[in-house]
């Protein structure tokens, strides 16, 4: 803001006057192939701070800031249940194999696992203090308890079977919790910080933990069904540790890479992505964007594709693999060239055949046996189970949903301007009920035809 052009008068002013923005809790799904707009969803009056999709793809979950979550039906964009909170979530994410079954974590209050298979919630509380590793003749003292009392959850997610519910709490410790006791089975000091993010490998076999500590950390997990059995396998071990020990930058988010062997992590009060390889925990590239501070960090689950959203604007910005084209395969005798050339054809290039030739050929084709029994799958076949969401890319030219009308299923258009007027549909005219409903959508429009 240029202060030299605002009135003094105004800015002395104590109280607000006038709307200048809004932050609003919409929640807007791109398709990656277009980059359009797929799905608008409006349910949350706040901030959203976390999204956790089913295994099928078709359900959403989303939660925020208004102490509520939403699970949404993707094939029509339909809530399918709202589950309200007695304070702010941190994160909630869905079971691997059950939609109507996530776990979340909720600000100063104890996480929950929630049955949503009803109209209305059953919350189970689960406990957030770690279980210490003890003698058979040494007890928790009155100190420990009252810290382990203190301690906050403040990440939940499932592992990969969903059998088991990781944690990580305010004062470093991550707990492995059994879903059917609702008990914690192990807990392991990762940090002196608070655990901040913890995210699972595309396998399920890893673990990746982000805490205030300005140190990443890798994780194999173990057999959790051995959890508790055996010292041994009581503890989680840490794989690799990856910091910056020169500018000793904090970490805003950290991800897996779609096939694991990479780790991706935004900084804090910088503009880039460290990507880091496992096999040696060596940096490996740094991303840039010139812009502003990212937060959020995603990997694409099948594509060398990187996404992060921006902390000021939240605008989403894509990193890929520039691949050049390959004009050799549209024909093998294709080239490319660095600047125009002067074609020359030749003197038979499009000369005209005559009939009898192209006739001849085609009597050569007929002769040609032709395999009639063999039935070939198509691609429908493979894709019966596999859920996929109609696109509706027309919806982000528009500002409201109200102004679109479908016209089939993954297909929309913007409303005619005098659509539901009587002198439109033919009511105020005293047109018969046969001749106002006869009509066709022609090319996206609608058409009216009248009988003569």
């Amino acid at each position: 803001m240029n202060l030299a052009l605002v009135d003094p008068f105004i800015l002395a002013q104590d109280i607000p006057d006038a709307l200048t923005g809004r932050i609003n809790g919409t929640l807007v799904i791109f398709d990656v192939e277009t980059n359009g707009v797929a799905r608008k969803l409006r349910g949350h009056t706040r901030q959203i701070q976390s999204l956790s999709w089913s295994n099928d793809g078709r359900y959403l979950l989303s939660s925020g800031q208004d102490c509520k979550s939403i699970l949404w039906d993707l094939s029509n964009g339909e809530r399918l249940r709202t589950v309200r909170f007695e304070a702010p979530i941190y994160i909630a994410e869905l079971h691997p194999y059950n939609h109507l079954l996530f776990v979340a974590a909720l600000f100063d209050d104890h996480p929950v696992l929630v049955d949503i298979s009803s109209s209305i919630p059953i919350k189970h509380t689960i406990p957030t203090a770690p279980k210490r590793a003890l003698s058979e003749n040494e007890e928790v003292s009155e100190k420990q308890a009252a810290q382990d009392a203190k301690q906050t959850t403040c990440v939940t997610i499932f592992n990969a079977m969903g059998s088991h519910i990781i944690t990580g709490t305010s004062r470093g410790w991550i707990n492995i919790i059994n879903v059917e006791s609702r008990s914690v089975i192990s807990s392991t000091r990762m940090s002196t910080g608070v655990i901040l993010l913890l995210r699972l490998s595309p396998s399920g076999r890893d673990l990746v933990c982000n805490a205030t500590d300005r140190i990443i950390r890798t994780l194999q997990l173990p057999d959790l069904s051995l959890m508790g059995q055996s010292s041994d396998s009581s503890t989680l071990e840490v794989e690799h540790k990856f910091q910056d020990v020169v500018q000793r930058l904090s970490w805003n988010h950290a991800t897996f890479s779609s096939t694991g062997e990479y780790v991706a992590a935004t900084t804090y009060m910088t503009h880039d992505i460290y990507l880091w390889e496992r096999g040696h925990g060596s940096l490996v590239k740094i991303l840039e964007c010139q812009r502003e501070e990212l937060g959020i960090v995603e990997w694409h689950p099948q594509r060398p594709l990187i996404a992060a959203c921006g902390l000021e604007t939240g605008k989403i910005y894509l990193w890929s693999i520039i691949t050049p084209q390959r004009w050799s395969a549209l024909a093998p005798d294709f080239v490319e060239v660095e600047e125009n050339v002067e074609y020359i054809e030749r003197e038979d290039e499009f000369d005209i055949h005559p009939i009898e030739e192209i006739h001849k050929r085609r009597l050569d084709l007929e002769d040609e046996a032709v395999d009639v029994l063999t039935v070939e799958p198509t691609k429908n076949d493979f894709e019966e189970d596999v859920f996929s969401m109609p696109v509706l890319l027309d919806v982000g030219n528009s500002e409201s949903e109200d102004e679109m009308v479908e016209v089939g299923r993954g297909v929309m258009r913007r409303k005619s301007p005098g659509e539901g007027k009587q002198w439109m549909d033919g009511t105020g005219s005293g047109a018969s009920a046969d001749e106002r409903g006869a009509g066709k959508v022609i090319n996206g429009q609608s058409k009216k035809i009248r009988k003569r």
